[in-house]
């Protein structure tokens, strides 16, 4: 059977009482949503207790709103944690668990998509990976299209990176200029302004920038030798995120000053855990962990602190469910606020961490709030291993070659393993550092037998692609590798002045212009029959995530 968006978002809007065209509550009693996302930075902020560092606009966020103490993303890397956040899913459940699958940080047309064959790059096997956009099941959509079924105007500004191009369908505007201040007049919004300053290439960019902090009040991890380059670079790391804290307060300024403060849900987040070694790409805690904080207009639970355990791909379910529209089921995440919060939150969070840029590894955790349990599926390689990327930040350098000089010892040595444990287990109360193994500990044996047992009934669960070497992956997801294409719409008139657009592409979205939109970069979700006066003329196109955008198709009346 047929499941264009048409149908999916149908039966969805259908079941939660909100109209196709319009919503189940009116637009004047809907709030807008609002997302101030940055990057790769763990909760270090006065708000969550980090000393040496000042955050008086975040804290303001959590004194006037939510904070939560365990929310954790999926994988420690942007791109498929991004991927995880923007359908929903678990990455591994879907292919999008690889750092990175192709050239999909910022919105490109379906004209200026292209993958690269080859970009020396290696599975576990030793064969080519291309580029390539990855494929989900053909039930998965980005959840903002059922938020722009529902009314809402939907902007990005500007960061994608989902693992595959982001559809024309996603949003109303997306890219640098994507603003929710061009929206209709009464239309609700939800927006995101993804903020980059805290990202892991700020530390070398900005290496020359004054510091805002002392670096002598900065928390040195036990895995870190306490050197100056050390500090200097994790001081540089705690400046950033005062000068995001900084953007944050322009933000609440701007929105009080435009009437919007009391009209909108802001949602704080980073897309996984901090920029330095042992945190960025890292599959436990130091990785995993991140800040979250909302905030609503009448500023309701304010000062609450949730310890519940959240997972960044509840963003979506939990946005859905604000704007009264049920969470689709098949969505691994969660809502924890809203109309359809769910009875049963996550008893744990779990990771995953797979191949990253030219390194392949493999390695799971669960993490229940307390406890940290990594299962290494490849623990003949190092812990640290060598990335051209991350090796830009003079810390980095230090490090490896202290290491490779035998000079590291301690704690600080603990990183450079030259292999990994099959198992590891931390407790972050008495090592939040994570770097006291217990898993060969007698008396941890009954928390290391419970983690590994939930670890292997939710890989079983939502179907561990990460066992699957990435080429024949990505040769199930492109047949060939050859990437699959998006059947063209097909036009038929419902009534007589009415037309109703289908695709035979399981699982397809459909959108289209008209009027004075034709030939502009703005698509509308196509929802339901479109009313096609005579002279007039409508655009339309196809696209399934993963798949090629399929080619214009036109029809005048």
């Amino acid at each position: 059977m047929k499941q264009t968006i048409t149908h999916l978002l149908t039966t969805t809007l259908l079941l939660t009482g909100v109209s196709v065209a319009g919503q189940k509550h009116t637009q004047a009693e809907r709030y807008n949503i609002l997302w101030l996302s940055c990057e790769d930075i763990g909760p270090v902020m006065a708000t969550y207790g980090a000393p040496g560092i000042e955050t008086p606009n975040i804290d303001r966020l959590a004194k006037e709103g939510i904070q939560y103490n365990h929310a954790y993303s999926t994988v420690g890397v942007c791109a498929p944690s991004r991927s995880s956040i923007i359908t929903g899913m678990y990455p591994v459940s879907i292919g999008s668990q690889h750092m990175r699958t192709g050239n999909h940080w910022g919105y490109r047309s379906p004209e200026k998509e292209t993958y690269a064959s080859y970009k020396k790059v290696s599975d576990k096997t030793g064969r080519n990976v291309p580029e390539y956009s990855v494929v989900p099941p053909s039930y998965v959509k980005c959840f903002t299209e059922y938020l722009r079924a529902a009314g809402y105007f939907c902007t990005n500004s500007a960061k994608c990176d989902y693992q595959f191009s982001c559809p024309i369908t996603a949003w109303d505007e997306v890219g640098n200029d994507a603003h929710f201040m061009n929206r209709k007049e009464g239309q609700p919004f939800f927006a995101v302004f993804n903020n980059g300053v805290t990202h892991e290439s700020q530390i070398w960019k900005k290496k020359k920038d004054p510091l805002l902090v002392d670096t002598s009040q900065v928390v040195i991890p036990a895995y870190f030798a306490d050197l100056p380059v050390v500090r200097q670079d994790v001081g540089r790391k705690y400046s950033n995120i005062q000068e995001l804290d900084q953007d944050i307060g322009k933000w609440l300024d701007q929105l009080e000053a435009e009437g919007l403060l009391d009209k909108t849900i802001i949602f704080f987040w980073s897309d996984h855990g901090g920029p330095l070694l042992r945190q960025k790409r890292a599959v436990g805690n130091s990785g995993l962990h991140v800040p979250l904080i909302v905030r609503f207009p009448d500023q309701r639970m304010a000062g609450t602190v949730v310890d519940d355990i959240v997972s960044l791909m509840d963003l979506g379910p939990t946005v859905l469910s604000l704007a009264g529209i049920e969470p689709p089921q098949h969505m691994h995440g969660k809502a924890f606020l809203g109309e359809y919060k769910s009875d049963a939150g996550h008893t744990y969070a779990f990771g995953s961490a797979d191949r990253f840029d030219e390194h392949t590894d493999m390695s799971r955790s669960v993490i229940d709030g307390r406890y940290v349990y990594i299962r290494n599926f490849m623990p003949q390689l190092p812990l640290t291993y060598r990335l051209f990327y991350r090796e830009q930040i003079d810390m980095t350098q230090t490090l490896l070659e202290m290491d490779q000089r035998g000079e590291l010892t301690g704690d600080a040595a603990y990183i450079f393993r030259k292999t990994k444990p099959v198992e590891e287990l931390y407790d972050l109360k008495t090592d939040p550092d994570e770097v006291h193994n217990l898993a060969n500990d007698p008396t941890h044996q009954t928390k290391l037998v419970e983690l590994r047992k939930a670890l292997a009934k939710w890989q079983l669960e939502v179907g561990d692609k990460g066992f699957i070497p990435e080429h024949d992956m990505v040769n199930m997801m492109w047949p060939g590798l050859i990437q699959p294409s998006t059947a063209s719409v097909t036009f038929q008139a419902s009534s007589r002045h009415k037309v109703e657009l289908d695709c035979v592409t399981e699982g397809a979205s459909i959108a289209f212009q008209k009027g004075t939109q034709i030939g502009t970069d703005h698509w509308q979700l196509y929802t339901e029959p479109i009313l096609l006066k005579k002279g007039e003329t409508v655009r339309a196109r196809t696209v399934r995530l993963g798949y090629k955008t399929s080619e214009i198709t036109e029809l005048e009346r």
